[in-house]
């Protein structure tokens, strides 16, 4: 696992032992960032929900955030997103946050704005929908910013929750990633049901 380009390009990053933390592939990071990059330059504030590794959040840094705030429950895995780091040279344009994501939601919500917000939570996690929609009730995405979903190929998104609606979907194996920008005012439905489908189908 290796930052894939920008100022810490080559970089390997180090992983936790065991299968508790599931990190991105490399091919995949790849395919989703220059998804990502098509949206243009990366600037400004990320949010890395579920950091594991941090190594998604690095990659923005290295790629030119200037910021960004990594989520993550488990003690030792967040010492190891610091070395990460650390070892890249961006730890002074970074915040680490040991707690769950539900916990950073419910404190951080309306406090913070962010250009992307990422979300890769553990394999086929059943609650990701619903933190689809908790992430929305917090208010954190800037009106031009877009929130990356990393997800089993066993977990059917919608192409609307509330008021995100998804513009790409690529599946690569047995990963998939998700992407959802905010609908606009004259585009929202006045239903806030968690399925509701957007008329625009996405890029698939």
């Amino acid at each position: 696992m290796r930052v894939i380009t920008g100022t810490a390009k080559g970089h390997r990053l180090k992983a936790p032992e065991g299968l508790g933390t599931r990190p991105m592939l490399d091919r995949v990071k790849e395919a989703l960032f220059s998804v990502i990059e098509g949206y243009g330059p990366i600037r400004g504030r990320v949010l890395d929900l579920y950091a594991g590794t941090g190594s998604l959040g690095i990659e923005c840094l290295s790629r030119g955030a200037s910021w960004a705030d990594f989520v993550e429950h488990k003690a030792h895995v967040c010492r190891i997103i610091r070395e990460n780091l650390e070892h890249t040279h961006l730890a002074d344009r970074a915040r680490i946050f040991h707690m769950p994501v539900e916990r950073f939601l419910r404190i951080h919500g309306h406090y913070e704005k962010y250009d992307i917000i990422i979300m890769d939570p553990p394999y086929a996690d059943p609650a990701i929908e619903a933190t689809i929609c908790v992430v929305d009730d917090a208010n954190l995405l800037v009106d031009a910013g877009i929130l990356v979903v990393g997800h089993s190929p066993r977990v059917e998104l919608s192409d609307r929750y509330q008021r995100f609606r998804r513009r790409k979907f690529r599946r690569l194996g047995d990963s998939c990633f998700s992407i959802y920008e905010l609908a606009p005012d004259d585009t929202a439905s006045d239903s806030d049901e968690m399925h509701q489908s957007t008329a625009l189908p996405a890029d698939r």
